[in-house]
């Protein structure tokens, strides 16, 4: 048994003499292979238990003596019991106790008592001391050694944390801390720090951690290297990182900043089955791993979880502001910020938000799903992909729309999949009325267009896909924007839109060219774009290629 960090067996008794005995001849023997330490009371060992908890350390065996004045031997490794359930237990008790190790086997499956004295050890410690321990390796699961999140289930914050390592593809183990008893052993061991808590396998404990202090301990640089790029790319959704690879390829010196995780909105889908070049679909996560992996072997550099707060002209240079309060220069800026889906104004979404009703689906979601009946509020193609992909694991599938059938706005194949699934069930002519529930969704009243009826439905879990709105309020002001905030670009600044904002240079704006030149927009923020991921690619692409024209006819 060489792996490192080593198992511990840990002895107790309230005399010094005999707990250095007893360490004694365990070192001896298990020295190597074991740590052995030890404590002077229950209420020690107790704690040490829960240092070893945290630090995600394994229990093999609990030595417990049983006459101890301020807990017994057998109430000690009954507390223990809840903190490492694996661990072989033993009582080491005198001749008269032995009638309490007998009911202690029955009462905290006590698996052996030790009589004083054990001398020899080779004959009277060492044999049992090796069955126990041949035992608990036969049984063994290794405990998780990675990060680990304690929070409760429904909880905005613990769906922050649990959304901000999925994405970002590190593994992570979660711990529910009103169904799993570790969790809520954690938990009470931190009862001081703020939930819900992650656990760093070195033994760090971060309460409530945002993404920004996540980033820093994982090594995601927050700071630009140089003060100057060719290119700095604002998004790195699917336009942004195509424009990052197309960049970076052409040599062109590149910055690529995101608010959250690379990925944008694709990067919450669950499969894309229509991009070109993959038959049998793939996940928008995946998409997105592969591509940041391709921009940084051309050099990019990422910036994450970091926003672009403001934009001006410093001619020939453009200067971005950004969130950390520092600032880069760039001779071309290319917006891609992408949308998020509407926020519901629905009586009663506000209260759900994150604990129970989600926007958009990614993995740490969808775990909820398993077995459970979930409800899809939405009709276009984003909603479709989501329930196909959490029928996989749901009871029961809800798809409410608005629209008269699904054919207004979603695509045919994902229609002809939904229609071949009998766990999912689409409601036309629907909306919800209200969301309802105490501390958690529980239910929600639909209102049914058709009829003017309304109805209550159960439901835990509400995923919703309603229209988009662009990241692009910073930019009020700054560049043209439609009436609903998408970037005006190429030829519909020309003649001026009514913006206060109109082409003021002779030549005329090239075509993902924004009122302020040498500033592009790609993807889903830009007016009139087709709201889709290959689409989102090929204006990424494209911009870079308006980057070459203008920095050489500048």
């Amino acid at each position: 048994m060489s792996d490192s960090p080593r198992p511990v067996m840990l002895t107790v008794d309230d005399d010094p003499q005999v707990l250095r005995a007893v360490r004694r001849d365990l070192l001896s023997a298990y020295g190597k292979d074991y740590r052995v330490l030890g404590a002077a009371s229950g209420s020690e060992a107790l704690a040490l238990l829960d240092s070893l908890l945290v630090s995600g350390a394994e229990v093999a065996l609990l030595i417990s003596d049983q006459r101890m004045p301020e807990m017994t031997g057998s109430d000690f490794l009954l507390e223990a019991t809840s903190r490492f359930p694996d661990a072989k237990r033993a009582l080491l008790t005198a001749y008269a106790d032995t009638d309490v190790a007998v009911s202690a086997i029955n009462k905290i499956r006590l698996d052996y008592y030790l009589l004083k004295p054990w001398d020899p050890p080779q004959e009277r410690l060492f044999p049992i001391v090796d069955d126990l321990l041949s035992d608990w390796v036969a049984q063994h699961r290794p405990r998780y050694q990675g990060i680990r999140v304690v929070g409760a289930r429904v909880s905005a914050e613990t769906h922050r944390l649990r959304d901000y390592f999925t994405r970002n593809e590190q593994p992570f183990q979660f711990l529910d801390l009103e169904s799993d008893p570790e969790g809520a052993n954690l938990a009470q061991a931190h009862a001081s720090l703020d939930l819900p808590l992650v656990l760093l396998p070195g033994g760090e404990v971060l309460s409530n951690p945002d993404a920004v202090q996540l980033s820093e301990r994982f090594g995601i640089a927050t700071l630009a290297s140089r003060p100057h790029y060719d290119t700095v790319v604002i998004g790195a959704g699917p336009a942004g990182l195509a424009a990052a690879v197309y960049s970076g390829s052409e040599g062109l010196s590149t910055l690529v900043v995101d608010a959250e995780v690379p990925g944008g909105q694709a990067g919450t889908t669950s499969r894309i089955e229509n991009y070109l070049g993959f038959p049998s679909g793939l996940a928008g996560a995946d998409l997105a791993r592969r591509a940041l992996t391709q921009a940084r072997r051309f050099g990019a550099e990422f910036l994450y979880p970091v926003r672009a707060v403001g934009l001006r002209s410093g001619d020939p240079a453009r200067i971005v502001t950004l969130s950390n309060g520092t600032e880069v220069s760039a001779s071309s800026v290319i917006l891609a910020m992408g949308v998020s889906y509407n926020r519901l104004t629905t009586p009663g979404a506000a209260n759900f938000e994150n604990q129970g009703l989600f926007y958009g689906t990614t993995m740490s979601e969808t775990a909820q799903c398993v077995g459970r009946e979930v409800l899809i509020i939405g009709g276009a193609n984003s909603a479709g992909q989501a329930a196909i992909h959490i029928a996989t694991v749901a009871l029961k599938v809800t798809i409410l729309v608005r629209d008269k059938s699904l054919d207004v706005a979603m695509s045919n194949y994902l229609i002809r999949e939904i229609d071949a699934l009998p766990t999912i069930e689409v409601c036309p002519s629907t909306e919800v009325a209200e969301f309802r529930g105490n501390g958690k969704l529980e239910s929600v009243v639909l209102s049914h267009k058709g009829t003017g009826e309304t109805s209550v439905l159960p439901a835990e879990l509400a995923f919703t896909y309603i229209g988009a709105t662009p990241h692009t309020d910073w930019l009020d002001g700054v560049v043209a924007r439609d009436e609903r905030g998408f970037l005006l670009t190429g030829p519909d600044l020309v003649p001026p839109s009514g913006s206060a904002l109109p082409w003021a240079l002779e030549r005329p704006p090239y075509l993902l060219e924004t009122s302020m030149p040498g500033v592009f927009a790609a993807g889903d923020v830009r007016a009139g774009s087709i709201k889709r991921v290959a689409a989102g690619v090929g204006e990424g692409a494209t911009a870079i290629s308006l980057v070459h024209l203008y920095q050489t006819r500048a």
